[in-house]
């Protein structure tokens, strides 16, 4: 069953980023309906492994979301159930970002082949792809 979460996940994802990079003016579109569906999927997907419905912790309670310690997220990363949650939790912020950038970059009249390898590295790396947007889209205020 994660496995199939991880796969429906992945192949959302990679048609929200599709569509940002080549059509981002549907940035709203993709916000709505792909960061909403991945929100659903982590919603639903925490709450039956939070409470052992869809993932039993094999070795005691199930993990308490709450214990914010290297600990308590290497008990919470233990079961696949954990690892697609996780993967889940960092596709929908990602590409939330990415839609944010790529709504701001059309705003500010940017070509979206200027915006490519900010989405592209916010794609990959997505705190690195929002800092090289504020950079840039400071800088591109300030010397106007």
């Amino acid at each position: 069953m994660w496995e199939a979460l991880f796969r429906a996940a992945n192949l959302l994802a990679v048609v929200g980023w599709a569509v940002l990079l080549l059509a981002p003016a549907r940035a709203g579109t993709v916000r709505t309906a792909g960061v909403g569906l991945l929100a659903a999927l982590y919603v639903a997907a925490v709450a039956g492994l939070v409470s052992g419905a869809l993932d039993p912790v094999r070795d005691g309670p199930p993990p308490d979301l709450a214990d914010y310690s290297v600990a308590g997220l290497r008990r919470l990363f233990a079961s696949d159930g954990g690892v697609a949650v996780g993967w889940v939790h960092y596709l929908a912020l990602d590409l939330m970002a990415g839609c944010w950038i790529a709504g701001e970059a059309a705003a500010r009249g940017w070509h979206r082949v200027a915006a490519a390898p900010v989405l592209l590295l916010t794609f990959l790396a997505g705190p690195a792809g929002v800092l090289l947007w504020l950079v840039l889209r400071t800088r591109r205020v300030t010397t106007r």
